[in-house]
């Protein structure tokens, strides 16, 4: 597989925020952006992993910031633009890629656990939006924005009712503000990720029994990799994806279409 798919440059000059940049997919996210030019703003509540992620970028070349944001506080996403724009002189991409989640029944989920998800998932995805989305109406050059969903958004997922909500909430909001601001030049997309080798994902599959479980359930079978989700956001982030709006791109293998799947 080739180390980058679009072409070098492909977003010099531009400024991107990744929430929940500082690990996982999101880190791959920025990371693949800050290579193809663009500077990227790493945010999310842990400020020592957003500064190694920083760093790292900075090492390979990258232009990065780190920017401490709890997307729960609208105040804390409108100082995190604000910071953007003064530090960089704009804002053309954001990528929403902070999350919460826990495994739970659904008769035992607390009112607080369920604000705890949403709060993060769908009013945060939310505020950083409208922040940023004002800011590129604003600057009349428009942008692009992309949001982390999963594909029990449509299908449901039993003891995620908390995150099944939120998630579906995300994409309801990105084809409505696909066509409602499309007209500013922004184009507004979602990415649904399959099961994927990451630190944090890692934990899940640890038992060679869940691991097998897990695998059965993807037709491809294997695990997605962090490369190949930053590949396919870097590509509905450019230029070569201006006639792709209000879409949700799904890349799992298969494992929405295989639920079920034992062999």
């Amino acid at each position: 597989m080739p180390d980058t798919m679009l072409p070098p440059n492909t977003f010099a000059g531009r400024t991107a925020i990744v929430t929940g940049g500082g690990s996982g997919i999101g880190f791959g996210i920025a990371e693949e952006l800050a290579r193809l030019g663009a500077t990227v703003v790493l945010a999310g509540r842990k400020a020592d992993r957003l500064e190694k992620a920083r760093q790292t970028i900075q090492q390979q070349g990258g232009q990065a910031l780190a920017v401490p944001t709890d997307i729960r506080d609208p105040q804390q996403v409108d100082q995190l633009v604000h910071q953007t724009w003064e530090e960089t002189g704009r804002l053309d991409l954001l990528v929403n890629a902070a999350a919460g989640n826990f495994i739970v029944d659904s008769d035992q989920l607390s009112v607080n656990g369920w604000n705890a998800v949403v709060n993060t998932v769908l009013n945060g995805t939310f505020y950083v939006t409208r922040a940023a989305g004002l800011r590129m109406i604003e600057s009349g050059r428009g942008g692009r924005i992309l949001s982390i969903v999963a594909s029990y958004a449509w299908t449901g997922g039993p003891r995620t009712v908390h995150s099944v909500a939120a998630k579906a909430g995300v994409v309801a909001m990105t084809r409505t503000l696909a066509v409602e601001w499309a007209h500013h030049n922004i184009r507004v997309n979602a990415m649904s990720p399959g099961p994927t080798d990451t630190e944090g994902a890692r934990p899940l599959w640890q038992d060679p029994a869940d691991e097998a479980r897990l695998l059965a359930k993807i037709p491809v079978g294997r695990f997605g990799r962090v490369e190949e989700m930053a590949q396919a956001a870097s590509y509905l982030l450019s230029p070569y994806a201006d006639f792709v709006n209000g879409e949700v791109f799904v890349i799992d293998g298969g494992e929405w279409l295989g639920k079920g799947l034992t062999s």
